[in-house]
């Protein structure tokens, strides 16, 4: 990594603190605002605030089967998936301008989890996990840049190697290569 070149990560603003989330709370994480944070520069984003949603807002799943389930509200059912997917493909578009090298996703949320989201039938009863559709739309768009969620940070290991292919991003784009997901 060059001198003076931060590393520049995308991340969920709820774990900056941001009061974004669905209860009106946030998810700060120490771990990336304080160890990390002095290290990289932050491009917070939050698809549900972003994309029009109210803070307090009702609680969402992901609602479906296979490879695309829907962003449901819990108990009104009302879709969010249009309202969602519309918003960001103009925002990864602009995030595409932004220079990242990586994104920290809100692990387990159904916009912005990189895994493990909890996808539920029309019932309500769980019945499989995948990634939150913003978190996908992300990963289907950028497929080079290193991914991690805050939770898969607090293993040294593996945010070592998080940081180590952020620095490899850098290393990439400097030699004129393209990690914007075209």
């Amino acid at each position: 990594m060059s001198a003076g070149s931060k590393i520049r990560l995308g991340i969920s603003s709820c774990l900056l603190g941001e009061k974004v989330r669905y209860d009106g709370g946030h998810k700060l994480d120490r771990l990336l605002t304080e160890r990390l944070g002095k290290h990289v520069e932050y491009v917070p984003v939050c698809p549900e605030v972003e994309c029009g949603m109210t803070v307090p807002r009702e609680p969402m799943d992901l609602v479906g089967t296979g490879g695309s389930p829907r962003l449901m509200t819990r108990q009104s059912r009302i879709d969010m998936t249009r309202r969602m997917t519309r918003w960001a493909r103009p925002r990864l578009n602009e995030l595409a301008g932004e220079g990242l090298h990586g994104f920290i996703f809100k692990s387990r949320s159904p916009s912005c989890g990189m895994e493990r989201v909890r996808v539920c039938n029309e019932g309500g009863d769980v019945i499989g996990s995948g990634p939150g559709l913003f978190a996908s739309e992300f990963m289907r768009r950028f497929p080079r840049l290193p991914v991690e969620d805050e939770e898969r940070l607090r293993e040294p290991e593996l945010r070592r190697s998080f940081i180590e292919r952020c620095r490899a991003a850098i290393d990439t784009i400097g030699q004129g290569r393209d990690n914007r997901g075209r």
